[in-house]
């Protein structure tokens, strides 16, 4: 070893890709489809197909974009992706249970009701926070919020899904945004779509 060499501590700098985009379009189609059904736009079997993207784009696609985060020590990230992710697996799980008849939840218990309020309280804190991210993000749990709160009030039975269902279509296009952003903009090494700062 030469002299130069002695006593100098050599940094490996691991470039890791922003998984916002991963995370926030895993969200965005997943809450977009599930809200389709919500507002009566469609209705029949065919909402099935919400528990397929639960479980892999809104679940799995969320929980590796949230690991990655913790890379970037970016604890708002990791926190909002592994528990969205959680979340959308979560609610698959239960939906397919039930189907199946695993699981018999009788009609006076409002199960579903007190898994979002759950999730409402968790989006309240994170709302918080989003203060101090961009505007995009920052609206997106904005009107995640007002989702919830709709869709809270449609279980319980004080209002119809629908305007839950119209609210999580308006969140899904915000997200959808903003991870458009993170593709585009690092793609195109410039701001093409801007999210607008907040802090």
């Amino acid at each position: 070893m030469s002299e130069h060499e002695e006593g100098k501590v050599k940094e490996l700098s691991i470039v890791t890709a922003d998984p916002a985009a991963l995370g926030l379009g895993g969200f965005a189609l997943t809450t977009f489809v599930l809200s389709i059904f919500n507002a009566h736009l469609i209705s029949g079997a065919g909402s099935v197909i919400v528990v397929g993207l639960a479980f892999f784009y809104g679940g799995l696609a969320q929980l590796l974009a949230g690991q990655q985060e913790y890379k970037k020590n970016n604890v708002f990230g990791a926190t909002a992706f592994n528990t969205y992710g959680a979340f959308w697996m979560s609610l698959a799980f239960f939906i397919l249970m039930s189907a199946l008849g695993v699981f018999k939840v009788p009609a006076d218990v409002p199960a579903v009701g007190l898994f979002l309020v759950a999730f409402t309280i968790f989006n309240t804190y994170m709302l918080i926070a989003s203060f101090k991210t961009n505007v995009a993000v920052c609206l997106v749990f904005v009107f995640l919020e007002i989702t919830f709160i709709l869709l809270d009030l449609a279980e319980f039975g004080a209002i119809s899904s629908v305007a839950g269902g119209y609210f999580g279509i308006i969140t899904a296009l915000i997200a959808w945004y903003a991870s458009a952003a993170v593709v585009i903009n690092s793609v195109y090494k410039k701001v093409v779509l801007p999210v607008g700062p907040l802090s």
